[in-house]
């Protein structure tokens, strides 16, 4: 039976309080509705980006505290940050994973730049800490892209992917748009069985592209407050947890169960946890 990553990002880029154990406490409801990865950015108290990392380490440390779910850090968002600054999440040791960018795109009205040179440099930190990447994708030039960055810098296999769609300016959240870069994954790794994908949707409003994407082969799915907080048309959550939920519903509707953590671990070749709760579905 196939198994699916859920990862939940629980943090708004309009939140304008970090709380950290109130993020904590929603990781934890979201852990035990089915989510097995937290993808969270680097923010002050007021919700801007920062290299600063001790309140991003608080927050992990209350969700540690609580749970054994693989911690995935940003190093991009749009920001006056300097790719240095943005790396910072690459070196702590309780950082599993690290979200990497690979080209310049709009967003809506903002402008997120990512020039090849800040790709590969964030590329290098990411290898000299043996962090795993999860490569996001917002448009059909940035898988040649990797493909590109692949045979310079050899990264481990497997390759995660997500594909991000649903911003204003980038691709549209509907089936050929998922298709073309399925498509685009095939040709640029032809024979390769590493290649690992998940869905992303900005703006979500209802759950088809979900379901559509788990039944075209994906492997992720992200949800939470950072993308959108509709749980229908129109009605929205005030936690993530319940979004996470219907998420692991929709997966076992399928026939496919959430992963656990340790799942998503040896899936990543991430090294397991140890004297943490185990979660078995």
């Amino acid at each position: 039976m196939k198994k699916i990553m859920i990862s939940v990002a629980p943090v708004a880029a309009t939140d304008i309080l970090i709380n950290p154990r109130a993020i904590a406490r929603d990781v934890f409801q979201c852990y035990k509705n089915g989510a097995s990865m937290v993808h969270l950015h680097c923010r002050d108290l007021n919700g801007r980006l920062t290299p600063d990392l001790s309140l991003l380490e608080e927050t992990v440390d209350y969700i540690r505290a609580l749970c054994d779910i693989v911690v995935e850090i940003s190093t991009g968002g749009v920001s006056e940050l300097t790719i240095e600054e943005r790396c910072q999440p690459c070196r702590p040791s309780w950082v599993e994973a690290n979200s990497l960018n690979v080209g310049s795109v709009n967003l809506g009205a903002a402008v997120y730049q990512n020039p090849i040179q800040d790709v590969e440099y964030c590329v290098q930190k990411l290898l000299e800490n043996k962090k795993v990447p999860e490569i996001e994708v917002f448009e059909l030039g940035m898988i040649n892209a990797v493909r590109e960055l692949d045979e310079k810098f050899h990264f481990a296999s497997p390759i995660l992917f997500a594909l991000v769609f649903g911003h204003g300016g980038e691709m549209p959240a509907t089936v050929p748009a998922l298709r073309h870069m399925i498509d685009a994954l095939a040709e640029n790794f032809p024979g390769r069985d590493d290649i690992i994908w998940g869905y992303t949707q900005a703006h979500r409003e209802d759950w088809e592209m979900v379901k559509a994407a788990l039944d075209m082969g994906a492997s992720t799915v992200r949800i939470g407050f950072e993308d959108s907080d509709c749980i229908a048309p129109g009605v929205h959550v005030d936690n993530n947890a319940v979004l996470i939920a219907e998420a692991a519903d929709i997966v076992k509707s399928k026939g496919m169960l959430p992963m656990t953590p340790d799942e998503v671990r040896a899936m990543l070749g991430i090294p397991p946890l140890s004297g943490r709760g185990r979660r078995t579905w």
